[in-house]
């Protein structure tokens, strides 16, 4: 059964009489999304406080943390300009 209410000084306060046992355990989840932080907001104490990445990072993350394979002939960036290219 699914029973409705609103918040009133902080408590949940069901609209119609709901007859639940003491101690029944309920879940309450609002009907309408609540605004929350962006990613950016969450996360703004880390953003760029990583020094010294490769300048590739963001292309290629899956090979520097998980060691994916390069495709064949791709290119390592050293710099701006600079590729290094292998097999």
């Amino acid at each position: 059964m699914i029973y409705r209410g609103h918040v009133q000084n902080g408590m949940v306060v069901f609209d119609d009489q709901a007859n639940l046992p003491e101690g029944t355990e309920v879940r309450v989840e609002p009907l309408t999304p609540q605004p929350g932080k962006t990613l950016a907001e969450q996360f703004a104490d880390v953003v760029g406080q990583a020094l010294d990445l490769p300048p590739d990072m963001a292309e290629r993350h899956n090979h520097y943390l998980h060691g994916a394979q390069r495709k064949r002939g791709e290119g390592i960036r050293r710099s701006a300009n600079t590729y290094e290219t292998r097999g």
